[in-house]
């Protein structure tokens, strides 16, 4: 560590000089207040800033027989840890161009020889003080950032945890799981990267709106909250009046989004496309769908996708009214919505890659357990 880290220790000044007289001249002008390291050439100079402790200022002398001290200050700022060591150069040169030379290799001084012992001293203090400064202004901004990432990454980690609830409260009083959610979730950002360099998709699935897609997709259903019990738990068909009812689950859950948007008092990314999924996952590619009927291009992107998402998984999951349909045969329902019930391409991404929806569903599949609490749920519904 460096004497900006350990303020009551004494700098350490490294001193690089072909001359070994000029050597022992600085050494015995600063050794009383500074540690000092010596190095006759440039090239013993950079093994010594090979380790640690860097020194806190160099003193380097510009005409050296191999390495001169223009070149070590070149390698010096190539490197990341020695580009902020403060530079005073020892000149008997005088013109203009090497000083130039040597400020635009980051040196913050010049002191030509012969050497006045007063101002060497006093250059050497004042690069050590603005160091210091300098020093203790970096370390509070490293420990900002590092502050903010920590705090950023707790508000991310609440958010996520905030919609897993939220997404696992509208499941747990329909009859699916919170599976259902972590499937519906890969499956999303699955079909977004198959389709993220497609013409028609490109000018929106970037690497950012993927990542937002994954974390807004467990709200699709969060109408359902809204939703009374004896038509979201029938196990048989429902009537059209309980229909109607039931197609207002996405009204109800992008209008219950807006309301926790609008508490926030700013609008979110996340939730503009959660609310997309929450209101119209239900229309259909040739406008035959709900709330709003919605055709083609009309219905948005992140709609498009969750319906293939939801449908497949609704077609294999197994419920308490009924057995999870084989893999193959929701292949082809898929298949054979293409074009009204589902975007074309969006299908064609589907089918282009089945196999992987397939280990998706695999991976999140629903336990026996899963199964158990569903038919608790159906016999103990929520008051």
């Amino acid at each position: 560590m460096n004497h900006s880290q350990h303020p009551h220790q004494p700098a350490t000044i490294l001193v690089v000089d072909d001359t070994p007289d000029n050597l022992m001249l600085m050494a015995d002008l600063l050794r009383d207040k500074y540690r000092v390291k010596v190095a006759t050439n440039g090239e013993k100079a950079l093994r010594i800033l090979q380790g640690d402790p860097l020194p806190d200022l160099i003193l380097l002398d510009i005409m050296m027989p191999g390495l001169s001290g223009l070149q070590v200050a070149e390698r010096l700022q190539q490197e990341t840890r020695t580009r902020h060591i403060p530079i005073i150069f020892l000149t008997a040169m005088a013109a203009m161009e090497n000083e130039i030379q040597g400020l635009a290799l980051g040196a913050v001084d010049y002191i030509t020889k012969p050497i006045s012992p007063p101002r060497v001293l006093a250059r050497v203090d004042t690069q050590l003080k603005i160091k210091a400064a300098t020093d203790f202004l970096r370390d509070q901004n490293d420990f900002l950032e590092q502050e903010v990432r920590r705090r950023t990454r707790e508000v991310m980690a609440i958010q996520e945890v905030t919609i897993q609830a939220m997404a696992s409260l509208a499941e747990t009083r329909d009859n699916e799981t919170g599976n259902h959610i972590r499937r519906t979730q890969h499956y999303v950002k699955l079909l977004a990267e198959l389709l993220r360099d497609h013409p028609r998709f490109r000018h929106f699935l970037n690497d950012e709106a993927i990542h937002l897609l994954f974390k807004s997709a467990p709200l699709h259903d969060i109408g359902k909250v809204g939703i009374p019990d004896h038509i979201l738990l029938k196990p048989g068909r429902l009537t059209k009046e309980e229909f109607e009812v039931m197609m207002t689950h996405t009204t109800l859950g992008r209008d219950a989004i807006q309301r926790a948007e609008d508490q926030l008092g700013m609008s979110v990314d996340f939730l503009r496309l959660a609310k997309e999924i929450a209101y119209s996952h239900q229309e259909k590619w040739d406008g035959s769908g709900y709330p709003e009927g919605l055709a083609g291009d009309a219905i948005p992107i992140s709609a498009r996708l969750m319906a293939v998402a939801d449908v497949y998984d609704a077609l294999i999951s197994r419920r308490v009214y009924k057995p999870g349909m084989p893999h193959e045969e929701a292949v082809d329902i898929i298949r054979q919505g293409g074009g009204w019930h589902f975007d074309p391409d969006v299908c064609a991404a589907f089918l282009s890659a089945t196999d992987e929806f397939k280990a998706i569903a695999d991976r999140f599949s629903d336990s026996e357990q899963d199964m158990a609490e569903l038919q608790a749920a159906k016999h103990h519904p929520t008051p």
